[in-house]
Order: structure tokens, then C-alpha cells, then sequence
């Protein structure tokens, strides 16, 4: 299992993946599940995924040769975001097609899952989820952020946090508590993190951050948001029975 989020806010977009991967309690390895694509002042691209990890690294080996070998079309000859996401569901559905039967056969599920955003010049950001099948949606406005993996521990703070207004830092602090959240409640999620954030209109990536267990900041983010939860419950009002 793994857990990856991406939300778009007016200011730009963050981007987080774990790297735990695991074939059962005792087999336990750190893979990283983000990929970077830049040309600064043309394009910046950042991927996650999740999902079958020989599926995801082919799919993304798919689409490094492409560029290498000028293979059009590619990631960075595209212009649209769009044509992004078709290219990330062609590679997957091939590579599926390819390798799927045979790990059938081994009853070893070849699903996986990429969130794919940034910007290319000449249009605004975008930001997409491309499921296992190849297909794909875009994030909107009343839905501004994608989760793949484990989502369901992290899911309440965005909803509650994140809009279009959100600030970069405030989002950041936010899909952070959301990691935090979800390693707290599961063991096949864990660090290292790896974070991306992109500035609206930049055409360049922003910061980025690799935390590992011992990180100040994230242990003060653990300590703090801990502490704050337990005081808001603290002050919530007791039944008045009748």
C-alpha cells in the first residue's frame, strides 16, 4: 500500500508520495513514487503513482525512452496537459496488456494509479488522475485534489482545509497532517516523504523536500497537530442529558 495526494489551489499545486512498499509484513522496501519533468519557461510536470510497483517503473521507463528517442508524441513535446495524461494512460494500458496475463497467472494484481499536473506554457495549471484502465479525469474547482492508495485516513482534513483560496503554505501544512494522519492509523504507509510544490504560472518547479523519520519540522508538525486535536476535543461540549 502507499499513499500520494496532489491538490491545486489558486497559488499553484502541492504534490506528496510516500515510499513504503510491501509484499507482506516481512518484506518491507523504500521505493521513491515521484517523477519530475521540467523545461523551465516551457513546462513543469510532476508525476505520482501507486499501485503495482514493476507496472508503475515500466510505465514510467515507457515514457523516459520516448523522450530520449524524440518518440513523438512525447512529455515534452505535448501542448496541452491533456495530451499528458493521454500519453501517462497509453504507456500504462500497454504496459498492462503486456505484463497483465502473466502476473494473472501468479494472481499478483498489476493495477496502478498516477496523479499527473503542473503547466505547459500557453495554458493554465491542470491537474489529473489516471486510473488503471487508462482513462483519466481532471481536477476542478469543486474537487481540487487527488488521492491514490491509502486515502481514507487523510481524507478528512483536506475536505475541511482545502479550497481554491487555501494558501501554498497552508495547503502544504495540511497534506502533510494528511500523511501524518495516515501513518499514524497504517503501517504499510511510511516514510520517506518526498514533497513538490509548484507556483502558479512559473513554468519552473518551486520547492521541493525529501522528510525521513527524523525531521524536525515534521516531528514539530506531528507534536503540534496532536496536541491541537487534543485540545479541541477537550472543549467540546458534554451531552446535556434530558
Amino acid at each position: 500500500m502507499t499513499y500520494c495526494v496532489a491538490t491545486m489551489i489558486d497559488a499553484g499545486i502541492v504534490f506528496a508520495s510516500d515510499s513504503r512498499t510491501n509484499a507482506g509484513v516481512d518484506n518491507i522496501s523504500t521505493f521513491r513514487k515521484m517523477k519530475t519533468f521540467e523545461r523551465p519557461g516551457d513546462r513543469a510536470l510532476v508525476m505520482v503513482n501507486s499501485g503495482n510497483l514493476a507496472v508503475t517503473q515500466a510505465t514510467i521507463n515507457h515514457l523516459e525512452q520516448a523522450i530520449r528517442r524524440n518518440t513523438e508524441p512525447h512529455l515534452m513535446s505535448v501542448y496541452s496537459m491533456y495530451d499528458v495524461a493521454e500519453l501517462v494512460g497509453a504507456a500504462l494500458r500497454e504496459v498492462r496488456h503486456r505484463d497483465g496475463p502473466f502476473l494473472l497467472e501468479n494472481n499478483v494484481d498489476g493495477g496502478a494509479n498516477f496523479i499527473i499536473g503542473g503547466q505547459i506554457a500557453g495554458e493554465h495549471q491542470r491537474l489529473f488522475l489516471v486510473y488503471a484502465e487508462g482513462n483519466f479525469i481532471e481536477a476542478t474547482p469543486e474537487t481540487p485534489y487527488f488521492q491514490i492508495g491509502e486515502v481514507k485516513y487523510g481524507k478528512p482534513i483536506i475536505d475541511r482545509v482545502v479550497s481554491a483560496e487555501t494558501s501554498m503554505d497552508d495547503a502544504i501544512k495540511c497534506v502533510l497532517v494528511s500523511f501524518d494522519s495516515t501513518m499514524r492509523s497504517n503501517l504499510s504507509v511510511g516514510m520517506p516523504i518526498d514533497l513538490a510544490c509548484y507556483d502558479r504560472e512559473s513554468l519552473q518547479l518551486g520547492h521541493t523536500h525529501r522528510f525521513d523519520e527524523h525531521d524536525p519540522y515534521m516531528l514539530r508538525l506531528r507534536q503540534s497537530w496532536g496536541e491541537g486535536v487534543r485540545r479541541a476535543f477537550a472543549q467540546l461540549p458534554n451531552l446535556e442529558w434530558q
